[in-house]
C-alpha cells in the first residue's frame, strides 16, 4: 500500500520514535542560559531541541545530514515564528567557518557515528568550532540501555498523520559485540484500515563516559561535568558529558 507522503514517511517515523522525548530539555535550556554566544545543535533532526532553544532566545544553528529532516525543521520554525539557521552536513566533517559558545549532541547521535573513528572525527570537528571558554555537551545512553534481559517499553509510540496511524513498538534490546541493537515493530494503518508492518533495527555503538572522555582528550578537550538525565516510563536514562577546550 502507499503511505502518506507529506511529511515523508522517514520524517514521520523520526517524529514517532524521537519527537516526544522531553526529559533532556531542562539540561539543554540550562546550558544555553549559562552560555554567552551562539549555539550549535548537532544531529538536530526535525528540531526537537533546536526550535525549543531558539524560541527561548538562543542564537541557534542546527546541523543534520538528512535534507528531509532539515526541511521539516525549517517549516516548523517558521510556523512558530522562530529564527534559526540550518546546515546540511556530516558532523564528522563539519566546517562552518565560525565558532560557538555551546555545541550540543543530544539523544543518540554519538552512538550512530561508526565507532571510535567516527566519534573521533566528530569530536575533532566540534573542537575546531568551539569558542574560547566554550563547551561541548554530549548525551550518552545510560549503562542499563545495554543490559541483557531488560524489558522494552510495553506500549508503542503512536502518531496519526493525515488519517494514517503510525505505531512503533520496541520488542527487543540486545547488546552484541559492543553494539546495542534496538528492534522495533513498525505498524502503519491506512485511513481505510489496511495494516502494514515491518521490523526496524537500529544499531547503536556502545560507549561509556570514560571512553568518551578518553577519545575527547585526543581532540584537545577536557571533561568538565557529567549531568544525569533520569529514565522515564518510555526511555532509559542518559548522561550528558560536558567538555571544554584544553588550555595551553
Amino acid at each position: 500500500m502507499s503511505f502518506a507522503s507529506d511529511p515523508p514517511v522517514a520524517v514521520i517515523w523520526h517524529d514517532v520514535e524521537c519527537g516526544a522525548y522531553t526529559a533532556d530539555l531542562e539540561i539543554w535550556h540550562e546550558l544555553a542560559r549559562s552560555s554567552r554566544g551562539a549555539l550549535l545543535d548537532l544531529g538536530s533532526g526535525t528540531g526537537r531541541v533546536a526550535i525549543e532553544l531558539a524560541a527561548a532566545g538562543a542564537d541557534v544553528t542546527a546541523v543534520d545530514s538528512d535534507p528531509e529532516l532539515l526541511a521539516v525543521l525549517e517549516r516548523r520554525a517558521r510556523r512558530r515564528g522562530v529564527d534559526l539557521a540550518t546546515v546540511r552536513a556530516d558532523v564528522r566533517e563539519l566546517d562552518l567557518g565560525r565558532r560557538f559558545a555551546l555545541i550540543l549532541a543530544p539523544m543518540q547521535l554519538v552512538h550512530l557515528l561508526g565507532g571510535p573513528e567516527g566519534r573521533g572525527g566528530m569530536l575533532r570537528r566540534a573542537a575546531s568550532h568551539l569558542a574560547d571558554r566554550g563547551r561541548i555537551a554530549i548525551a550518552l545512553l545510560a549503562d542499563e540501555a545495554g543490559a541483557g534481559g531488560g524489558e522494552p517499553a510495553p506500549l508503542p509510540d503512536i502518531a496519526e498523520v493525515e488519517g494514517w496511524t503510525y505505531s512503533s513498538l520496541p520488542i527487543e534490546v540486545a547488546s552484541r559485540d559492543g553494539v546495542l541493537e534496538l528492534r522495533r515493530l513498525r505498524q502503519t494503518v491506512s485511513p481505510g484500515g489496511d495494516l502494514d508492518e515491518a521490523l526496524d533495527v537500529t544499531r547503536l555503538d556502545l560507549v561509556s563516559p570514560d571512553e568518551l572522555e578518553s577519545e575527547a582528550a585526543a581532540a584537545g578537550l577536557r571533561p568538565e561535568a557529567r549531568l544525569p538525565i533520569a529514565a522515564t516510563a518510555d526511555h532509559v536514562g542518559s548522561t550528558v558529558v560536558v567538555f571544554g577546550r584544553e588550555r595551553d
